[in-house]
């Protein structure tokens, strides 16, 4: 069951950008808590996600002995949805996904792009966490930060658009 978990259901077993692959899964899961939920549902679910991850990966590097394996996925969930829960936000029916004036489909899409960027550069606090925290925290932490960062940087995007056009 941990190994499931941590690796988001084993996706990050992937032999290709196990990040990515887990980002990817990501996204679906938590527009759809977007759409049949709201936003404060998936916030609310990544703090949980988010406490019994770090619990269960500190088991894991216990017992491995390996920091921030790179087939642990679990925090790029909490970052995606992070990212989600601050933008788009909103909550649409599965009808209005792709209706431009609400911005849903765009702030994910934007979300995604964003939230990869910010992990893999790992600018400023983002890096610093990843470096010198360790543990579950630090490989959660960074995630953490990257999807708040990309949920307001595609919220400020997506305001600069709406104006513009």
């Amino acid at each position: 069951m941990n190994w499931f978990f941590i690796t988001l259901g084993y996706s990050g077993l992937a032999p290709k950008a196990p990040g990515t692959v887990g980002t990817l899964v990501s996204l679906p899961l938590g527009m759809l808590v977007l759409i049949y939920f709201n936003a404060q549902t998936l916030f609310l679910a990544t703090l949980l996600i988010t406490i019994i991850a770090v619990k269960s990966i500190n088991k894991y590097e216990e017992h491995s002995g390996i920091h921030d394996d790179k087939r642990i996925v679990i925090d790029e969930l909490a970052g995606m949805w992070f990212a989600l829960s601050v933008a788009p936000a909103i909550s649409v029916s599965i009808n209005e996904v792709s209706i431009w004036e609400n911005g849903f489909l765009v702030q994910s899409i934007l979300s995604f792009a964003l939230f990869r960027y910010f992990d893999i550069a790992k600018p400023s606090i983002i890096g610093r966490i990843d470096r010198e925290t360790k543990g579950g925290i630090g490989v959660m932490g960074d995630d953490i930060i990257a999807g708040f960062a990309a949920g307001i940087v595609s919220s400020l995007i997506w305001q600069a658009i709406v104006i513009l056009v």
